[in-house]
């Protein structure tokens, strides 16, 4: 059975062309056009991954991301018209995996979509097979079958991609993973075309677990922090 996308965009033709695409890609398709089109939709016909737009009428793309996710955790691929950093941190931190800023190839869009439902795919599998026990770093601790962090006891909610980002760093805390080898770990994506995602997630995940957590090497990446 082919993986079920909800499309989420106000503009018709821009929604269109990425509805034929995904289409002739094999997947079965759902378009919305606002809002509460969006959050009906994804209740009647529960998608396996939603392409949501930022800029949305009735309540925005943040709102509609806010409310998908309290039902049930799906894959949220973000469009946002502006290549802004503030907006980017938003959509992370209110559930979305990934983004991609406007305008956009469709062949980069449907090569994020099949990352990002391949990589559903792998959580699921790695959860069945997480062996027993924790990974803890100090105050820190990651329950990896059961995909819970907890920062001093308090848990703390991550989206797959935080936790697996989270889980590739503290495979080795206190050693610097390249922005290439995070991507191609956690995004599989070889190569460096993605380094801005990286940096964006990071972000996002510092603000969850404590901005002192992850030390950021300058033109190199990132180190999970030991106490």
């Amino acid at each position: 059975m082919s993986p079920r996308i909800l499309i989420v965009e106000d503009e018709p033709t821009i929604n269109q062309a990425v509805a034929d695409r995904l289409t002739a890609e094999g997947f079965t398709v759902q378009q919305a056009f606002d809002g509460p089109g969006a959050v009906e939709a994804a209740l009647a016909w529960p998608p396996d991954l939603v392409v949501l737009d930022v800029m949305l009428p009735g309540y925005d793309g943040l709102e509609v991301c806010r409310r998908v996710q309290a039902e049930r955790p799906v894959p949220v691929l973000m469009l946002t018209a502006r290549d802004d950093e503030t907006d980017i941190l938003v959509g992370l931190g209110v559930g979305a995996d990934d983004y991609l800023t406007k305008p956009f190839s469709m062949r980069e869009l449907v090569a994020r979509v099949r990352v990002l439902l391949r990589r559903v795919e792998r959580a699921a599998e790695l959860a069945r097979h997480a062996p027993a026990g924790l990974i803890e770093v100090g105050a820190l601790t990651i329950d990896r079958a059961r995909r819970e962090v907890t920062v001093d006891g308090v848990p703390v909610h991550l989206t797959p991609t935080e936790f697996d980002l989270l889980v590739c760093l503290a495979g080795e805390p206190g050693t610097v993973l390249t922005r290439d080898r995070l991507l191609e770990e956690v995004w599989d994506w070889p190569g460096a075309a993605g380094t801005r995602t990286v940096d964006s997630h990071v972000k996002s995940l510092r603000s969850k677990i404590g901005a002192d957590r992850v030390r950021t090497v300058h033109g190199v990446g990132y180190a999970l922090e030991t106490p």
